[in-house]
C-alpha cells in the first residue's frame, strides 16, 4: 500500500508521515515519562515533589531540569493551576462555566474535549478527544505533532457530523478551544458553550478519568515509534474502550451501548 493510500486510510494528513520530531535525548524520553506518570498518579505534585520522587527512584535531577521538562509537556501541579496543555489567550473570549448544580442524564446533553500528551519515539504528540458526558463515549479523537487547533477543530467536525449536536460543550480555557477556528465551528447551531473556571481540573472531570485509563491501559505499556504507529494503536484501542471494555459506572455495560440504549430510550419516550 502506499503512502498516500495509508495516510488516506488512516485519515492522517501525508505530511504526518514524512515528519521527524526533533529528536530528545534518550535520557530526557525516559524522564518526561516517569513525570508524566508521577503527574498522572498525584497530580498535586509540583516540581519540588517531583525532584525528591525521582531522586529517591535513582534520578540525577534538578528541579530546573524538573521544571524545563514538565514546561514542554505542559504539566503544572492540580493545587496551583491545572492548565495542562491548553494555555489561555489574553485576546480568546472566555465563556462561563455552566455545569455546576447541572444532573447529566442523557446522551448529548453535554459533550467534552481535551488535550494530552503522548510520548513517541525521539518526541512526542499531542492527542484530543471529545467524550460524551452521560455515556463516557469517545465520539472522535485526534493525534497532531503540534499544538495548533487546527486538529481539535477537526475532531470536534467530525463528532457532530456523526452524532449531531450536544446541547452543551465543556472545555477548558485552552487557546485551542477559545481560537476562532474551534469556535467557528459551532457558529449556527445550537450549542451553549462552557468553559472550566480558571485551576479548576475538577470542572472536566469525566475526560480527566478518560486520559488516566488511555495512559495507564494503552500508551505507558506501549513505545509508539511514529504518528502513524501511535494513530493506529489509538484507533483499535478506543474502540475497544467504546465497544467492548466494560465500565464500572455503568453496570458493566460499555460506553456504545449505554450511547445507543438510552438515546433510544429518550427518542421513544
Amino acid at each position: 500500500m502506499t503512502v498516500k493510500r495509508q495516510c488516506e486510510f488512516l485519515g492522517v494528513p501525508r505530511a504526518t508521515h514524512y515528519y521527524r520530531p526533533r529528536p530528545q535525548s534518550a535520557q530526557n524520553l525516559a524522564l518526561m515519562r516517569a513525570i508524566d506518570e508521577l503527574h498522572m498518579a498525584y497530580p498535586q505534585f509540583g516540581s519540588r515533589n517531583f525532584v525528591y520522587w525521582l531522586t529517591r527512584e535513582g534520578w540525577r535531577v534538578n528541579r530546573k531540569r524538573v521544571q524545563r521538562l514538565m514546561r514542554k509537556m505542559g504539566l503544572e501541579a492540580l493545587m496551583l493551576k491545572r492548565r495542562g496543555l491548553s494555555r489561555p489567550h489574553p485576546d480568546h473570549p472566555v465563556y462561563p462555566y455552566l455545569l455546576r448544580g447541572v444532573e447529566v442524564t442523557r446522551p448529548n446533553q453535554v459533550w467534552s474535549a481535551d488535550i494530552t500528551y503522548v510520548p513517541i519515539r525521539g518526541g512526542s504528540a499531542y492527542l484530543v478527544a471529545i467524550m460524551d458526558w452521560y455515556s463516557r463515549k469517545v465520539l472522535a479523537w485526534e493525534l497532531s505533532n503540534t499544538l495548533d487547533a487546527g486538529f481539535c477543530a477537526r475532531a470536534l467536525r467530525r463528532a457532530l457530523a456523526q452524532y449531531g449536536n450536544p446541547e452543551i460543550f465543556n472545555t477548558d480555557q485552552g487557546s485551542q478551544f477559545t481560537s476562532a477556528e474551534w469556535l467557528g465551528v459551532f457558529k449556527d447551531r445550537p450549542i451553549r458553550i462552557s468553559m472550566d473556571g480558571r485551576g479548576r481540573a475538577i470542572d472536566n472531570i469525566f475526560i480527566e478519568r478518560l486520559w488516566r485509563t488511555v495512559k495507564y491501559d494503552e500508551i505507558y505499556p506501549k513505545d509508539y515509534v511514529s504518528l502513524i504507529d501511535g494513530h493506529a494503536q489509538l484507533d483499535t484501542f478506543f474502540r475497544f474502550y467504546n465497544d467492548l471494555r466494560p465500565h464500572r459506572s455503568h453496570g458493566g455495560a460499555t460506553p456504545s451501548e449505554m450511547y445507543r440504549q438510552t438515546q433510544h430510550a429518550v427518542a421513544n419516550a
